[in-house]
């Protein structure tokens, strides 16, 4: 070997992983992978329930703010538009007279006539639509252009479980000017835990009959019976005299999510209950006639009165 010949060196051989290293890099892969997984899975089922939950709690919550909102404007007297006489009322005495409109009102309605000294109250025992007219006994004399105006409430706006078919545990029947918009409505709800659904039909005081049940009247579905067989209404009912006034009502109903819960596999349930919702305006005239005041207690018109029987289960589907 010469002095200056160099060793040869053969390059250090590239290793790569063991089967038993590669063996547990997998298995730490699967491992972490399957908690990933795992979380994920769980995420989603915890995103169903909370989704499930939601909706009912969101229907559920609107159905009983618009029970709240006309519970409470129940019984509300109004007139559809401002009205004048069109005629004078020259001595006392009941007289026909007419008024720019007649529309939404009624016989036994107890109407406010005038202002100052001249304002009486007077009740109508005839109503013309065509021609507009009016017929009452009058106390005192009136000119042409004189203010005709409604006032009080009806005593029955919430209609009291002692009135020919009344308000029930499952059927809560209400009147009167509820929107606010001077146009009287009668809405009544059903309470019907059989097929599982609580509806709300809605027509004018006027009107000639009541609409059959149909699906497009349900406001909240999936309502199941109450615990302990708590009826979906009760009534506080106080008597005055021949008068029954609702003075409040509690409501209870139990909704039932539409889906089954991903992960127990069950419905959920939940109760709501509103306690004493006062119909103001009815408790407003009971307060009046708990005093011996009674002018500004209206009837309820017997085209409500038409209204009040229950539509037959033939008749609703």
């Amino acid at each position: 070997m010469t002095p200056n010949h160099k060793t040869q060196r053969s390059p250090a051989r590239q290793r790569g992983f063991s089967m038993i290293e590669l063996l547990v890099a997998v298995t730490i892969l699967l491992l972490v992978s399957g908690f990933v997984l795992t979380g994920l899975a769980d995420m989603s089922m915890i995103n169903g329930t909370i989704t499930n939950r939601t909706q009912m709690h969101s229907g559920v919550r609107s159905a009983t703010e618009l029970l709240q909102q006309e519970i409470g404007q129940a019984g509300k007297v109004a007139l559809p538009a401002a009205v004048t006489l069109t005629g004078p009322v020259i001595i006392a005495g009941t007289a026909a007279v007419g008024v720019s409109s007649s529309a939404g009102m009624f016989v036994s309605e107890k109407l406010i006539i005038d202002t100052g000294p001249n304002e009486e109250t007077v009740t109508l025992t005839a109503v013309s639509l065509s021609p507009s007219q009016i017929t009452a006994a009058f106390t005192l004399a009136h000119a042409s252009g004189a203010v005709v105006r409604a006032a009080g409430a009806f005593a029955s706006g919430v209609v009291p479980t002692t009135a020919a078919n009344g308000s029930t545990a499952t059927r809560l029947k209400l009147y009167g000017d509820v929107n606010d918009d001077g146009n009287m409505v009668y809405i009544e709800y059903t309470c019907d835990t059989d097929g599982g659904n609580l509806y709300r039909n809605t027509m004018s005081v006027t009107a000639a009959s009541k609409p059959a049940r149909t699906p497009s009247m349900i406001l909240l579905p999936n309502i199941r019976p109450n615990p302990d067989g708590t009826p979906c209404f009760t009534y506080q009912e106080k008597a005055v005299g021949t008068d029954t006034y609702v003075v409040n009502v509690a409501v209870t109903l139990t909704v039932q999510t539409e889906l089954q819960d991903p992960n127990t596999n069950q419905f959920q349930l939940e109760t709501k209950a509103l306690l004493n919702v006062s119909p103001r305006n009815v408790f407003e005239v009971w307060q009046m006639a708990s005093i011996g005041t009674s002018n500004r207690i209206q009837p309820m018109p017997a085209s409500v009165s038409n209204l009040l029987p229950n539509v037959t289960e033939a008749q609703a589907y």
